[in-house]
């Protein structure tokens, strides 16, 4: 008779390889590490996953779902107005931005460990820096629709930029000895150069 899964233990390994991914790096890690960190046999790691690689996968679907809930808690068509869309900015900011200061191992895993395991995974955080590029042109194609944005914006290339201006930051957060500052800093500077640019009024 098989014995059963249990999802808890599951989730503690995954927590596991959070932890020990973060702080050693993927490639010097090894199943023993992660079945120390749980307490447990190793043997008991191979339950639930196939190899280490097999808990990367799971790791990366995990942190990539965190990251697109807090993108995905605001609707893209939802301002009518720049003040709005600038309240709207601000907010996903402070959510972003609060999710990778609560947990600085989030990005370095996401952005550098994890996603340069291999041709497969790279190509993964590639298809989910496409999908947040698409979501964050919603958001500019509904302000150049609604006609708050100017008419003529390249929506596409704006939001890659605007992505990898956030994406940069949530790196500086996960590398800060005191993140919540520098948090607040980074909204704000993000912000400013969306909305107001750098040139003197």
């Amino acid at each position: 008779m098989a014995r059963s899964i249990d999802p808890h233990r599951r989730d503690a390994i995954l927590d596991a390889a959070h932890s020990v991914f973060a702080s050693k790096g993927y490639a010097a890690t090894g199943i023993a590490d992660l079945a120390r960190e749980v307490g447990i046999g190793h043997g008991t790691v191979y339950r639930y996953f196939e190899n280490k690689r097999a808990v990367a996968d799971a790791l990366f679907d995990r942190a990539l779902t965190r990251v697109a809930d807090v993108i995905a808690a605001e609707t893209p068509d939802g301002t009518n107005d720049l003040v709005a869309y600038r309240a709207q900015v601000q907010r996903i900011g402070h959510r972003l931005f609060e999710l990778f200061t609560e947990d600085p191992a989030l990005a370095r895993l996401l952005f550098h460990d994890l996603g340069t395991v291999d041709p497969p995974l790279r190509q993964r955080l590639a298809d989910a820096l496409d999908l947040f590029a698409d979501y964050t042109a919603a958001y500019l194609t509904n302000g150049v629709a609604k006609g708050f944005l100017r008419a003529g914006l390249d929506v596409e290339i704006t939001a890659r930029l605007i992505n990898s201006m956030i994406f940069e930051a949530a790196a500086k957060i996960s590398d800060a000895a005191d993140p919540d500052p520098l948090r607040d800093r980074l909204v704000h500077a993000v912000t400013t150069l969306m909305f107001d640019g750098v040139t003197a009024r």
